[in-house]
């Protein structure tokens, strides 16, 4: 099946997960993971009105961003390393992968040079794998407490993975916990931070994330087929 057609099935998907779930169909967006993929696959997929893609590592993305269409909103979702907050900063829409102090100081640092805002979200690795980035949720509290820290980066939501390897249904309470640790952050935080977004759910449980409130679900070998 082409990338064309897959971007439309899932759109499709989402729509009817959202009507089963109570939600409107809209207040869920589709991330098309990227990386990897050649700028040629991914506008076909562009070509099927999809305007959100997430790519993982800083040095693919630039030259992704500079090769594909400008009203393009990239997302980065792969680990960050804080000496490529420079790179970054002011390049994409969403940094999904804010998941420590030194990090947010050195893109507010970054932000602040350039006079700009940066929307992020908190990073959560709730299973708590070593081999997997991400704070803890007592992590993520403590830096949404403290986010007065950090002027210019505005703190949009949670993000988080699930181990890999689970069935679908198996990721519905990581995701369930996710929802209610961005319930407590947005009661207990400060007013500046915003629990508006949930980026949970990628190609094989994306619409059990969304029925347990996903806002942002990354898909990639769903739409553009396997590595």
């Amino acid at each position: 099946m082409s990338v064309y057609q897959n971007i439309k099935n899932i759109l499709d998907d989402i729509g009817e997960t959202c009507l089963k779930s109570g939600r409107e169909a809209g207040s869920v967006t589709l991330i098309a993971v990227s990386k990897t993929k050649t700028p040629e696959l991914m506008l076909e997929a562009y070509e099927a009105g999809q305007r959100h893609f997430g790519e993982n590592y800083v040095q693919e993305a630039l030259s992704k961003i500079e090769a594909l269409p400008g009203d393009i909103k990239w997302h980065m979702i792969g680990h960050l390393q804080s000496n490529k907050a420079k790179y970054v900063a002011g390049r994409f829409s969403l940094l999904h992968t804010v998941d420590r102090t030194s990090l947010a100081d050195a893109l507010n640092k970054q932000a602040d040079k350039l006079d700009i805002n940066i929307p992020v979200l908190l990073q959560t690795n709730l299973a708590g794998e070593e081999t997997k980035s991400g704070t803890d949720s007592g992590g993520a509290f403590k830096m949404a407490r403290e986010a007065d820290r950090w002027p210019r980066l505005q703190i949009r939501g949670l993000m988080c993975i699930p181990p890999f390897g689970m069935e679908a249904e198996e990721s519905r309470p990581h995701f369930r916990a996710l929802r209610e640790l961005a319930k407590k952050i947005g009661a207990e935080c400060p007013s500046s931070v915003k629990m508006e977004q949930l980026s949970m759910g990628m190609s094989h449980d994306y619409r059990v994330a969304i029925e347990e409130g996903a806002t942002l679900v990354r898909v990639g070998s769903a739409i553009f087929g396997e590595r």
